[in-house]
């Protein structure tokens, strides 16, 4: 893995567009207005295909949310866009692969908060990435989770649900959000809980239909089309307020047990990128944030917007990491083995 820079450069619109205006002043100036080579070849960029990676399972919320994105973002950046699903240990390992490749801009990937703010709760990796190993690219989404069981459950709300003598919760694996909402909670709660992690959330569906856990904590893009099948039955939200596609699922801090978690999807380049580089793929995923159908996807998959420069959403992620770490400290919980 290359050397980590610890204050990657931020990017905000306004110092992209004031980079972009004075970049043809630079290039007068530099040899007496000829360039040559890597910065000529950084001036073209793209002139070819990009390599972007899904490290979840094909499928899921990240690997739907990824396709949709990179497709709108084709256009902005005059080439393809070639996604490669490189799933494990909630992204480490396409992540990893990320960083340890070239800074060129040509290899991509998406991140999620949860491998920033919670997986360090629970895997002791002294090669773990950090958030200071890439450039932010561009935010895209906060999703809520939803707590939902089988149809056929005989657990008809939440005070049902905790007050079972043992439960098995999936998730889409150790260190994501889906773990520790639920580990939070039953931990609150009293509840005799055994985490089965999966490799992504919509394998964790899978195994709920399919009822061989009781349980799971997911998002809307992943559990919304279930449930409203009648497959599935939710029966909280772990956000602040009640969500406006699941009006009657009450949150957990209103039946009295305060876990709120989120997830926040961003893409992602190695930290080392150029200057260059990077800001005309934040510019190129701008564009495509604003393209319909993205835009329609996202209300189609019950995705809210997170849309914010690179400063923002450090901070937020920093943040994010505090809190957690305090509520699991504050449960005592040992997320790794899921008691």
């Amino acid at each position: 893995m290359r050397s980590r820079s610890m204050n990657p450069r931020p990017f905000t619109r306004r110092g992209l567009l004031a980079g972009a205006a004075a970049a043809p002043v630079a290039a007068l100036a530099a040899c007496n207005g000829v360039q040559g080579g890597a910065d000529a070849a950084e001036d073209d960029f793209p002139t070819r295909a990009i390599d972007f990676t899904v490290p979840f399972d094909a499928g899921g919320s990240s690997d739907l949310l990824s396709r949709a994105v990179c497709l709108a973002a084709e256009e902005p950046l005059g080439q393809s866009i070639a996604l490669a699903n490189k799933p494990g240990a909630n992204g480490a390992v396409g992540l990893k692969e990320l960083v340890s490749g070239d800074a060129d801009g040509y290899t991509l990937a998406l991140a999620v908060k949860s491998l920033f703010a919670i997986t360090p709760l629970v895997v002791d990796d002294p090669d773990a990435v950090a958030i200071d190993d890439f450039r932010i690219i561009a935010t895209l989404t906060n999703e809520a989770y939803v707590l939902v069981v089988h149809a056929d459950s005989p657990y008809q709300s939440l005070e049902d649900l905790v007050a079972a003598p043992s439960l098995n919760y999936g998730t889409a694996g150790v260190g994501t959000g889906g773990q520790l909402s639920l580990a939070l909670l039953f931990g609150l709660a009293g509840t005799e809980a055994t985490d089965v992690p999966f490799d992504g959330g919509a394998p964790a569906v899978t195994a709920l239909l399919g009822q061989e856990i009781d349980v799971v904590s997911g998002s809307l893009a992943e559990t919304m089309p279930q449930i409203e099948a009648g497959a599935l039955r939710p029966l909280t939200v772990f956000s602040e307020e009640r969500n406006v596609f699941l009006q009657d699922a009450p949150t957990a801090t209103e039946a009295g047990y305060p876990v709120v978690v989120d997830q926040r999807r961003m893409v992602v380049a190695p930290s080392e990128v150029s200057d260059t580089v990077a800001g005309a793929l934040v510019l190129a995923f701008e564009e495509a944030r604003q393209d319909p159908d993205y835009q329609a996807f996202l209300q189609d998959n019950y995705m809210d917007v997170w849309e914010v420069d690179d400063v923002e959403a450090r901070a937020h992620l920093s943040e994010a990491a505090e809190l957690y770490a305090q509520n699991v400290a504050d449960v005592g919980l040992a997320l790794g083995d899921g008691s």
